[in-house]
């Protein structure tokens, strides 16, 4: 998962029957942005640069007010909570995780262990701090990339969210949108599918919510195995960015990397992770496993519910692996 669009890039969109010509922005029907100039004026135009504060720390968590944290808290009827995490300790050596990810070692008295995690990809569950994309050599709230250093994040670390964070929880189910058990590869779910989804669903989007794609990654590796990443996986368009930021949303996640891939854009491998966290100021969870929630909001009918995101205050990270919970 790297940040530009490079000749490896455009081989994986030939891979699955495209071409490098596909991805220009000339004569394209997507939604703009569609290249970096394009992408350029969105940036500049919606940016939360500033809009905390210059030294501001917390981005779009500064959304989630107590009264959000109330909003969200109303939500629990049963008291049931859903796992939203992938557990990666099976899943290396495979074509979607082909270098270790996670390794447990345990102590000589058996009675202590230690944990070794590679998390940033598409197996563990994990959080992108702040300090973990950038646009043009600038963080979030234009931070020079240079505070990043070899002993890590001088700023915009993870250790900003150590008290956690609590809001609304919003799961987007396209697959059921579209009658389908999942997406397949390397399908873009763009603006108008989401307002459809709220339109099915009954559940708006508004200020300081925690959105949720869910793909059917899982359930369609379950049903026909691993397949070769970095590659094609379903997510949003980058032209959602707008959307975004219109609703005010602080969290983004998914069962993928947020992005689709390809990204149908010229000039960036993961346009929209630029957007959110160096532009947005939002943390993006990546990974997750969203089957479970899946499973309980279809059956509860309700696609709305209290999620409790808790990160390892670790100081200077560029994220971490996180057990993200979905209580309804």
């Amino acid at each position: 998962m790297r940040r530009t669009l490079t000749a490896t890039a455009f081989l994986i969109a030939a891979m699955i029957g495209g071409d490098s010509a596909s991805l220009r922005s000339q004569g394209s029907t997507e939604p703009p942005p569609r290249n970096l100039d394009e992408f350029d004026r969105m940036f500049n135009e919606l940016s939360n640069w500033g809009r905390w504060g210059r030294d501001d720390q917390l981005g779009t968590i500064n959304l989630v007010t107590p009264a959000k944290v109330r909003q969200a808290a109303s939500l629990v009827k049963s008291g049931l909570s859903v796992s939203l995490a992938h557990n990666p300790i099976a899943e290396s050596g495979l074509p979607d995780n082909p270098a270790q990810t996670f390794a447990l070692q345990m102590g000589p008295d058996l009675m202590s262990d230690t944990i070794h995690f590679n998390y940033h990809g598409y197996v563990t569950s994990h959080i992108d701090a702040l300090c973990h994309f950038e646009y043009k050599g600038r963080l979030y709230n234009s931070t020079p990339t240079t505070t990043n250093t070899e002993t890590g994040c001088g700023k915009l670390g993870i250790e900003a969210l150590k008290a956690g964070v609590i809001t609304r929880g919003i799961l987007i189910d396209i697959p059921r949108l579209r009658g389908v058990p999942y997406l397949e590869p390397g399908t873009a779910v763009y603006t108008r599918d989401i307002e459809a989804w709220e339109k099915k669903s009954g559940v708006r989007v508004t200020s300081g919510d925690a959105v949720l794609l869910y793909t059917g990654r899982w359930a369609r590796r379950a049903a026909m195995g691993p397949w070769r990443l970095p590659g094609p996986v379903a997510g949003f368009h980058v032209s959602v960015g707008r959307w975004l930021k219109e609703r005010d949303v602080a969290i983004v996640g998914s069962d993928a990397a947020t992005d689709v891939t390809p990204a149908r854009f010229d000039g960036l491998f993961e346009p929209l992770h630029h957007f959110i966290i160096a532009g947005l100021g939002a943390p993006i969870l990546d990974a997750l496993d969203l089957e479970a929630v899946a499973q309980t909001a279809a059956k509860l009918g309700r696609w709305e519910f209290m999620l409790s995101v808790a990160p390892i205050p670790v100081t200077g990270g560029t994220g971490g692996p996180v057990n993200v919970l979905a209580t309804f």
